[in-house]
């Protein structure tokens, strides 16, 4: 075996489909948006695919997804422009900081997760008014309505909660 095969075991095949599949799905939801004429990206796609890094890759790697998306992202589609870019990988890197915080505070993945989700929207929403007052951005401030947002942080924690509890178990 050469030495390139065998310092990539199972769980980095795994982590590698994982990331070329979550590459691939934010590249194209602007095109499947328009195409299917429903706005995917209000489902908060970039979120989802960092929450479920959580559970089906490393630590590490959940990191490099939160400042890899929105950046690449912005590279493929020019959506969102740049300065929003930044701002949803900060606010994705603190959410899966405060997530990794919160699980051996809490011991709960539930309550970390929709904690975690709902800190990092704050910071978010603070971020983003500023960045308008200032004039830097000229956007609404809520884009994507609230109740979706809860929802999707709900059914994200329930998932995020189901996993851990499975694992606990076995």
């Amino acid at each position: 075996m050469n030495s390139f095969s065998t310092t990539i075991s199972k769980y980095n095949y795994k982590t590698a489909i994982y990331d070329f599949l979550a590459l691939a799905v934010i590249t194209f939801t602007p095109a499947l948006s328009h195409l299917i004429a429903i706005p995917i990206y209000l489902l908060d796609p970039m979120r989802i695919i960092l929450l479920l890094s959580i559970v089906h890759t490393s630590k590490k790697n959940v990191f490099l997804l939160a400042l890899a998306l929105p950046l690449l992202s912005f590279i493929i589609s020019a959506h969102p422009y740049f300065v929003k870019s930044l701002l949803i990988s900060s606010e994705l890197m603190i959410n899966a900081f405060l997530f990794f915080y919160l699980i051996k505070f809490f011991k709960n993945s539930f309550t970390s997760a929709l904690v975690s989700i709902a800190i990092s929207k704050v910071y978010y929403y603070l971020v983003k008014f500023s960045l308008i007052g200032f004039g830097i951005i000229s956007t609404e401030l809520v884009s994507t309505p609230i109740i979706l947002q809860i929802i999707v942080a709900v059914l994200l924690s329930v998932y995020l909660w189901f996993f851990f509890r499975k694992e606990r178990l076995n």
